[in-house]
This record gives C-alpha cells, sequence and structure tokens, in this order.
C-alpha cells in the first residue's frame, strides 16, 4: 500500500516564507538592541575632557596674543580676546538667541550670528538684536604664563565689564 502525497514539506528541508520573514526579523530585531545598547554604554563611559569642549582648555603662553587679538579654537567652542589692555576674555561662540554658532568677522570688527542676522562687538556684546544679551563667557585662569580656558560651565552675563577680563 502506498502512502498518500503530504502537501506539507518535511521539516529541516524547506523553510516556509513565513518562518523566513521571523526568522529575518527576529535577526534585525537583535542587531538593533545590540546596537542601542553599543551606543548607551559609549554614551554613559566616562571621557577624558582635558583640552577638550566641556574641560579645561589650554590656549598657549600669554605672550602668543598679541593685544587686540581674538583667536578662535574651534574644538573648545569660544574665542579668546586679548583687550587692548593686555586682559583676556573667553567668549562662547553659542548666540544667546537660540544657540547658533557665531563667528568673527574681523573686517567688520563684530561677531556675527548667521542664523537671525545678531551683531555683537569686541566684548560680545549685542549690537544688533534679536540676542537677548552678551555672549556667554568661560573662565580663564593664567598659570606660569600660560593661558587656560575651563570650558565646563559656561558663565551669563547681560553686558561686558571691564571686571570680567582676567590679566597676566
Amino acid at each position: 500500500m502506498t502512502q498518500p502525497a503530504s502537501s506539507t514539506p518535511t521539516p529541516g528541508k524547506r523553510v516556509s516564507r513565513r518562518d523566513f520573514l521571523k526568522l529575518g526579523m527576529g535577526v534585525l530585531g537583535a542587531l538593533a538592541i545590540t546596537e542601542i545598547a553599543g551606543a548607551s554604554l559609549l554614551f554613559l563611559a566616562p571621557r577624558s575632557l582635558e583640552g577638550e569642549f566641556g574641560g579645561v582648555v589650554t590656549a598657549g603662553p600669554v605672550d602668543s596674543f598679541p593685544n587686540g587679538s581674538i583667536t578662535e579654537f574651534p574644538e573648545g567652542r569660544f574665542f579668546l580676546i586679548r583687550a587692548e589692555d593686555g586682559g583676556f576674555l573667553a567668549v562662547y561662540r553659542r548666540c544667546t538667541h537660540l544657540g547658533c554658532s557665531v563667528s568673527w568677522k574681523p573686517d567688520q570688527n563684530q561677531f556675527v550670528c548667521p542664523c537671525h542676522g545678531s551683531h555683537f562687538d569686541f566684548h560680545g556684546d549685542v549690537e544688533n538684536p534679536p540676542a537677548p544679551r552678551a555672549l556667554d563667557v568661560f573662565a580663564v585662569h593664567i598659570e606660569d604664563g600660560v593661558v587656560k580656558v575651563d570650558t565646563s560651565r559656561p558663565l551669563t552675563r547681560e553686558e561686558f565689564e571691564a571686571n570680567q577680563l582676567v590679566y597676566a
């Protein structure tokens, strides 16, 4: 007696489309969870901030900054201003209006925000709104003739005052 032909495949020989899609979705889900876990661990891992934004940035020797100059530190996200009288001021390059990055325009002698047109003078005071106040500053320290800027915490200010300058 012969057995009737079965329409279902024998296990292990063929995989149905439904089973293949389930397997594929499971693999993709596991991959996504692994990526999220890896990114979370990298985010939570402690980072050395020495010399980077969020830590202390060594700008350089006092003598390397001429009076009346502005030097940009892109990694530190600030501009180091050396006033005409020799004082130092580190201004955050983030506009106080909506947080766009300002740039120094030496030909105009001002900081300019490209997003909404705010302008700031040499010391970061608002010249043209909509920015509500002067650019934020970072603490400047001079140790053994070397300028160091602590970018861990921006300090807000309404306007520039001479006591904000740090002298060697």
